[in-house]
């Protein structure tokens, strides 16, 4: 049992670096371009951003648990944050400090209620990764759990001892950070703070379920059964329980090990293109995902034998798994299409069926933004973009900087997830590959969906034909309803109004650097990762900041939002 006083002093930590940072957001971001010094707030915003996340950064390796899992987040751009934050705590991945295993054994030994050496005839005192929730020991069955499930080598994962308490303490400071957003109107217009705070304790509840990661591992394992590119580690179920799980031992090459790739004769862009591949299957087609897919989880093995093919992809962990419904799924496979055919309408029709958009948006200039931004930038990829004279980039950003956050948008339900997936999706394709292109593994795939969407073809011609013969058969009931209402004097015309219209017109001609990002996060491809020059470039030149920084960066107009 965690110590009571130091997790009310973890709690206040928490709720006290947050509110620090959302005073100096409102001061620099609010107040000061109210009084007409928007050049002071933007003159050392990106230092600014930069010592936030290197205390962020400090914060979160010192109290470990959910604070890791945060600081993960915003390294994958989830809200499409920047350099100086991406790069500072990309670090969190790989930094979490190891339980010691006397400790360790301790728990494990009361969770499969006997001695460790009875369960298992050996278990490694290194641990062989450590995470912010629990950490992985190699061992070997005992001879009589081998003979049984026919595995020798597997892999201990154990969770780290009073992580119940610690993500406890987290979501409730974590709840009421973002209680402070939803009172902040700018925020609350747009974006359910809340409900995304929710979601993110569910799947964190998940995570230290092992159980759950237990039976998702053989559903994901089910799901790519007759797959030759996917393989799964099975799950030892006699030596599994809530807090103790037991697999087999499927380490191999690091995907993002390039060198280990080439010295094996594989082909690193290959394992790219096949990576990409097989993510876009997850979340297009099967709905269920692993949402944690960086170079930890995932391995390159080397098949020996006279298979095909000479290599699979191994994913584990599958603590933090997401699923896509089939309305959400349908706007996603719409949105990919639209990507591919470079179609602007079709991009910002797909963002209002996954829920991003608001039905009420008025998304003319956003449609236009999305169609100039694939008839400049559509197709091109890292090397491409880079060969991009930057004042090409801010004079793109001056025209359309603000579209999107002049629109009323918000991120669904699961979206966290699927965002997550995405971004590290992207940067692990890049990673491996400089040249590659997201469209050219996008548009192979788009163009298999727009295969499978034809056979609904007949069937949407249906279903309009009914909705009109609908119409038709309401039609003199409305005619009449009409005639009554203009003898009544009960008729009502509604203009809107010609000086707002041209007023948000003026307003939105100013505004796309926003909208690239916005629809680089949303189509998947993220034709950016966060290490590039590039992108630093692009948000320096054009004063551009994250999805968090645009939701406040409204107040400075000093007219709240569009």
């Amino acid at each position: 049992m965690a110590d009571v006083g130091n997790m009310r002093a973890r709690y206040r930590r928490i709720t006290r670096f947050a509110a620090r940072y959302l005073v100096q957001a409102w001061w620099y971001e609010l107040f000061l371009p109210r009084l007409g010094l928007s050049r002071i707030s933007a003159r050392g915003r990106a230092a600014r951003l930069q010592r936030i996340a290197q205390r962020f950064h400090v914060l979160a390796v010192d109290l470990g648990g959910l604070m890791i899992k945060v600081g993960q987040f915003m390294s994958s751009r989830l809200d499409v944050l920047p350099p100086e934050i991406t790069k500072e705590l990309a670090g969190l991945q790989d930094e979490v400090p190891p339980v010691p295993f006397p400790a360790i054994r301790a728990l494990a030994e009361a969770e499969l209620g006997v001695p460790l050496e009875r369960a298992y005839s050996f278990v490694d005192p290194t641990p062989l990764a450590a995470a912010s929730l629990g950490q992985a020991h190699r061992a070997r069955l005992s001879d009589a759990d081998a003979a049984q499930t026919g595995l020798t080598d597997i892999v201990v994962k154990i969770q780290r001892p009073g992580i119940d308490e610690v993500v406890d303490v987290d979501l409730r400071a974590l709840r009421r950070v973002a209680g402070w957003l939803s009172r902040v109107r700018v925020v609350a217009d747009r974006v359910d703070m809340p409900a995304l705070v929710e979601e993110f304790a569910a799947t964190s509840m998940e995570e230290i379920d092992y159980l759950h990661e237990a039976a998702s591992a053989e559903r994901f394992g089910e799901l790519f059964r007759d797959d030759a590119r996917v393989s799964v580690p099975e799950v030892v179920w006699e030596r599994t329980t809530r807090r103790v799980l037991t697999l087999q031992d499927v380490t191999a090459i690091k995907i993002n090990d390039v060198e280990g790739l080439r010295a094996a004769s594989i082909d690193p862009s290959e394992v790219a293109t096949e990576f990409a591949a097989v993510m876009f299957d997850q979340l297009f087609a099967d709905g269920f995902f692993h949402a944690d897919p960086h170079p930890g989880n995932i391995f390159v093995t080397p098949r020996v034998g006279p298979e095909a093919r000479s290599w699979t992809l191994t994913f584990i962990d599958f603590g933090m798994m997401g699923e896509v419904p089939d309305g959400l799924r349908r706007g996603l496979r719409r949105i990919l299409i639209a990507a591919a055919s470079r179609n602007g309408k079709g991009m910002v029709d797909g963002m209002r069926d996954v829920g991003v958009l608001l039905p009420s948006a008025d998304t003319a200039e956003l449609e236009r933004a999305m169609t100039k931004l694939f008839a400049r930038f559509g197709g091109m990829g890292f090397a491409e973009l880079q060969e991009v004279d930057p004042r090409e980039f801010r004079d793109f950003a001056i025209e359309f900087g603000d579209v999107v956050r002049s629109l009323p948008f918000q991120l669904p339900e699961n979206f966290l997830l699927i965002v997550r997936a995405m971004s590290l999706t992207s940067g692990m394709c890049s990673s491996l590959d400089p040249a590659f292109n997201i469209w050219d593994a996008v548009e192979p795939y788009a163009n298999r969906l727009i295969r499978e969407e034809s056979g609904n073809v007949v069937q949407g011609f249906a279903r309009q034909a009914v909705s009109s013969a609908s119409v038709a058969a309401r039609l003199p009931q409305r005619l009449d309803e009409l005639a009554t209402r203009i003898e009544d004097g009960r008729l009502v015309a509604q203009v809107p109004r010609i000086e707002r219209r041209l007023d948000r017109v003026e307003r939105m001609v100013r505004r796309v650097v926003s909208a690239i990002l916005f629809a680089a996060l949303l189509i998947g491809g993220i034709v950016l990762r966060a290490d590039e020059a590039i992108l630093g470039t692009v948000l320096m030149a054009a004063s551009v900041l994250p999805l968090l920084h645009a939701l406040f960066a409204g107040w400075a107009s000093g007219r709240g939002p569009a």
